[in-house]
């Protein structure tokens, strides 16, 4: 599935899931997905940092400074997640933004087991 297919299905999904109107779904997707992008390249930062792990030749040190720097992008990751809740803020309501993270979630889950179910 391209990354757009995927999209347009969370859209969807969220959008149905949060019961976001046509108005809010249009401000506040592009905010989204800006945070899903960023939280992407942090996440692909710290698999790089693990492959390079995966050396059997490196010293403590290197290795410390793996550890570190994919814990550094953890805790990014938090404080983007913290920053861009205050974006949603001035486009949905809590209570929208609650129901967003708990669709999110079960849109995971549900792609994972559709993806499990293909041979």
């Amino acid at each position: 599935m391209s990354q757009e297919e995927f999209r347009q299905k969370q859209t969807a999904f969220l959008t149905e899931r949060a019961g976001l109107t046509k108005e809010e779904a249009a401000k506040f997707f592009p905010v989204y997905y800006e945070l899903q992008d960023k939280k992407k390249a942090l996440n692909d930062q710290a698999w790089a940092k693990m492959r390079k792990g995966k050396h059997e030749d490196l010293t403590e040190a290197q290795y410390e400074s793996i550890i570190t720097s994919i814990l550094n992008n953890r805790i990014a990751s938090d404080k983007l997640e913290k920053a861009y809740f205050l974006k949603f803020k001035t486009i949905l309501s809590c209570e929208k933004i609650f129901k967003v993270q708990g669709a999110e979630m079960r849109f995971h889950r549900e792609l994972l087991k559709e993806l499990g179910r293909k041979p």
